[in-house]
């Protein structure tokens, strides 16, 4: 390892501070500007009980009094009792939900990394007959259709008509639907960049020279052209994960997954703030990590990048 590359994973971590500390104050300022507040929806509430409770949660100080704390709280990994879920903290509640979000994340991007690269591979060695037009129709489809959609049309079809799976995740068939879903846009784009990645492989020199020397459209393919072609792929890795974990909070919803994704849309209809900081800022997290992590599988993958 380098010092170039040294420099290089000092400049990303630095942008990730700066990442993660943009998204704490554009989220805080921006719950400021919102009107209302968390407690003003208890019914028959007093002027004496509202300002008891929101002295209770820091509210009552100034706004940039508030903001510093939350700082603090995001330093220190802090961030208080939820407001709604009361006797829970915060950071508890993440890490329980994140359990269930995060199992289902990690399937499904098994499923959308090992299944986009054999389609991809099928539809390149197959390029302009029918499995490449058939994988390339369905892999544009599923881009094209945003998650709830999907997660909606499955819901009805094999919940509610078919009767095949639960319409929630209270047993582990209950999350076959929700993994399938949250793996099929990031499966799509695999495909499509595998498939385009192998094409180029395939039309170099010494794949020809491989094919010419008699070997296997098989062996040409996995002990030559895949491993060359897989290098944008390891890019993606990072931003899929990402994606899929993001992606997890509306498809949660649909098919009440109690998830990390289900409590965090809860949050902001309860406008419960330190449960919406304290996931945005952990979300904001996963994504810069796992940003910086596919960089750097892309450079152990392709040791002639550099990164001046």
């Amino acid at each position: 390892m380098n010092s170039k590359f040294l420099s290089y994973i000092l400049k990303r971590l630095i942008m990730a501070v700066v990442t993660v500390f943009a998204v704490i104050t554009i989220t805080f300022f921006a719950m400021q500007l919102i009107p209302g507040g968390p407690f003003l929806a208890e019914k028959s509430i007093s002027a004496e009980t509202l300002a008891l409770l929101e002295a209770q949660y820091g509210l009552d100080k100034p706004v940039f009094i508030q903001y510093l704390n939350y700082l603090k709280g995001a330093l220190i990994w802090d961030f208080g009792p939820s407001i709604k879920k009361t006797g829970r903290f915060v950071t508890d509640i993440i890490f329980s939900d994140f359990k269930v979000s995060g199992i289902i994340g990690l399937i499904a991007l098994l499923i959308a990394t090992f299944t986009g690269i054999i389609l991809g591979s099928l539809a390149a060695t197959h390029q302009n007959k029918v499995g490449d037009r058939v994988i390339m129709v369905l892999s544009t489809a599923s881009i094209a259709l945003p998650s709830f959609i999907i997660a909606t049309v499955l819901l009805l079809l094999f919940c509610v008509t078919l009767k095949w799976f639960p319409a929630n995740g209270t047993s582990i068939a209950g999350y076959i639907l929700p993994t399938i879903t949250l793996s099929l846009y990031p499966m799509a784009y695999i495909t499509r960049l595998t498939r385009s990645s192998t094409l180029d492989v395939l039309n170099q020199d010494y794949i020809k020279m491989a094919k010419a020397k008699g070997l296997s459209n098989r062996k040409v393919l996995f002990k030559h052209a895949l491993r060359n072609s897989l290098t944008p792929v390891i890019t993606y890795f990072g931003p899929e994960f990402a994606y899929i974990i993001t992606g997890s909070l509306v498809v949660e919803q649909i098919f009440a997954i109690p998830g990390l994704g289900r409590d965090f849309v809860s949050s902001i209809s309860n406008r419960d703030y330190p449960m919406i900081m304290g996931t945005t800022i952990f979300l904001t997290d996963i994504m810069v990590i796992m940003l910086l992590v596919s960089d750097i599988l892309y450079k152990v993958a392709d040791p002639k990048v550099d990164f001046d």
